[in-house]
This record gives structure tokens, C-alpha cells and sequence, in this order.
């Protein structure tokens, strides 16, 4: 069976962020923590369903939202590192949802000339 690493690295965020989440809570963080939670997990949860679309515009579709998933995420995570709330080192899961954007980016737009194309 084919490797499928945006699937793979989307999971494993996943894990990694409610593992943050948790750590978040501990730390009296409530509300960036929930938002945080929410699109970081998401964006897996969207490239799954993408592995079972309909049409290659389905497949399009999902994988833009787990793309807008994605750069939400990013979002919180900078407001996290750039606001102090907490001190917890973010910089590793900066690296990784830049990683997960670019991918999804390339994904989209190659799959967009693909429909463009037919």
C-alpha cells in the first residue's frame, strides 16, 4: 500500500496537539487551547474524508478546507507563541503546521490544474 505522508504528518499532529491541549489546560488556558484543539485536529479528520470523495472536485474540496484547517491553526499558534499566555516552547509545532500548509498547498493547486485541464 501506498505511503500517504500528508495523512500520516496530519495524524501525528493531530496527536501532538491534544497532547498541547492537555498541557494548555494545566496551564489555565481555556479558550485558545479549545479554538486550537478544534482546527488542529480537523485538518486530518478532512484529508480522511478527501480519501473517500466522490469526484476529484469532492476530493478538492476537502482537502481546501483541511488547508484552511490548517492555516487557522497556525493562527492560534502564533497568538499562543506572540501573546505569552503560557510558556511553553511552540516552535516545533510551528515547524511542523508550516510543513502540513505547504503540502496541503501543494496538493490544492496541483489538483485544481488537474480539473482546470480536463
Amino acid at each position: 500500500m501506498k505511503e500517504n505522508i500528508i495523512k500520516e504528518k496530519s495524524f501525528g499532529f493531530a496527536l501532538e496537539i491534544i497532547k498541547l491541549y492537555q498541557l494548555l489546560r494545566s496551564q489555565k488556558e481555556f479558550v485558545i487551547s479549545r479554538q486550537l484543539l478544534k482546527s488542529g485536529t480537523s485538518i486530518g479528520a478532512n484529508i480522511s474524508e478527501a480519501e473517500a470523495a466522490q469526484s476529484k472536485k469532492d476530493f478538492l474540496s476537502k482537502m481546501s478546507i483541511a488547508s484552511k484547517e490548517a492555516r487557522e491553526t497556525k493562527y492560534w499558534l502564533d497568538l499562543l507563541d506572540k501573546s505569552d499566555l503560557v510558556n511553553i516552547p511552540l516552535q516545533d509545532y510551528l515547524s511542523e503546521i508550516n510543513q502540513i500548509i505547504n503540502i496541503l498547498t501543494k496538493i490544492v493547486k496541483t489538483t485544481s490544474e488537474y480539473i482546470k485541464a480536463k
